[in-house]
């Protein structure tokens, strides 16, 4: 069975200086295909807004503001990618925008 992999785009200030690492940009984009590929279709591109809240380093209480149908699965998959996001030292509510895009 072969599955498509997705390029990835994790936008915002705050996500974008913490994945600076080659070691977290790394397993960031393991996480980020794993669940693109388990969730969503692999036609298309799509972008996902969340509202988290940032604590100890983490993203929790994460909620879908905007996304495409979902039956497509990239709300659940960016739900997904957001348990792997580190947020370092931030606080609080902050919007993690993550676009889906299928490899060419």
């Amino acid at each position: 069975m072969s599955t498509k992999k997705f390029g990835m785009l994790v936008a915002g200030a705050a996500v974008a200086m913490l994945i600076a690492t080659p070691a977290v940009a790394g397993n960031l984009a393991e996480q980020f295909a794993s669940c693109a590929s388990k969730f969503a279709s692999s036609k298309q591109a799509a972008s996902v807004m969340l509202e988290c809240t940032a604590a100890d380093g983490k993203l929790s209480d994460c909620k879908v503001l905007e996304a495409p149908a979902p039956a497509a699965g990239f709300d659940k998959a960016a739900m997904c990618v957001a348990e792997a996001l580190p947020v370092g030292s931030r606080t609080g509510s902050i919007k993690v925008p993550i676009k889906f895009e299928p490899s060419k």
